[in-house]
């Protein structure tokens, strides 16, 4: 995970966190591989990683959960 003084970025950081598969699943609404759409559902799809509802076939790890929600509170810095 990056640390209080590392940026993280959607391309190297956020993006590589979501499988071909977990695209394909929502595509129908929305496009984890797109930056504006994923800004714009950054908060619902955080929660639903939190939930567990997201993805269907198991958990995100915490470190991967938590670094998603450091970009979101670092603004969502393309």
């Amino acid at each position: 995970m990056a640390g209080p003084g590392d940026k993280l970025s959607f391309e190297q950081d956020i993006r590589p966190l979501f499988r071909q598969k977990d695209r394909d699943a929502m595509l129908a609404a929305f496009d984890l591989f797109d930056y504006e759409d994923v800004v714009e559902k950054a908060d619902a799809i955080v929660g639903s990683l939190r939930s567990g509802q997201m993805p269907c076939d198991g958990a995100w790890p915490a470190e991967q959960v938590d670094k998603l929600q450091q970009w979101i509170d670092a603004g969502t810095p393309a």
